[in-house]
């Protein structure tokens, strides 16, 4: 699994006039599956997210966790974080999981994350969606389960 994930104020993501979810302070994380991804992959990534030491202490430092400042999460499906594009102009998506298993495994990333307690909002699988965030920072962090980078 692959995510990008952006410390924001504000989030929202919509489906033509529709606002599917919306947050305030926390993560916005684009969400990618890959074709070899299991459940496995969604522990360890959604443990990293939510631990991951982002925000800022009263220090000014990078010190707390989205669970330490009571954040709230924003989840967006995006199969294109696996676009391979070493060659010619058209991305390749073969790394993609396909529909089938991708929703599968987006669907129970989202009830795990809902199982933490925080705030989770989600856009929708397979639909043509519009992000609106700030990003706070700027913040933004490249996650792979394969640790790829």
């Amino acid at each position: 699994m692959r995510a990008v994930i952006q410390r924001v104020s504000q989030a929202e993501v919509r489906e033509d006039d529709r606002v599917l979810g919306r947050i305030g302070n926390g993560l916005a994380v684009l969400l990618g599956v890959g074709i070899d991804d299991g459940e496995a992959d969604i522990d360890y990534l959604l443990n990293k997210i939510i631990s991951l030491r982002i925000f800022e202490d009263p220090a000014g430092k990078m010190n707390l966790s989205l669970q330490e400042v009571g954040g709230q999460l924003l989840i967006v499906p995006q199969f294109t974080l696996y676009a391979d594009c070493r060659r010619g102009r058209r991305p390749s998506f073969d790394g993609a999981a396909p529909p089938e298993i991708a929703i599968d495994l987006c669907q129970k990333f989202f009830s795990k994350a809902k199982e933490t307690g925080m705030y989770v909002a989600t856009g929708r699988f397979q639909a043509t969606m519009d992000v609106h965030l700030v990003n706070s920072g700027p913040v933004t962090i490249l996650l792979d389960t394969k640790r790829v980078f």
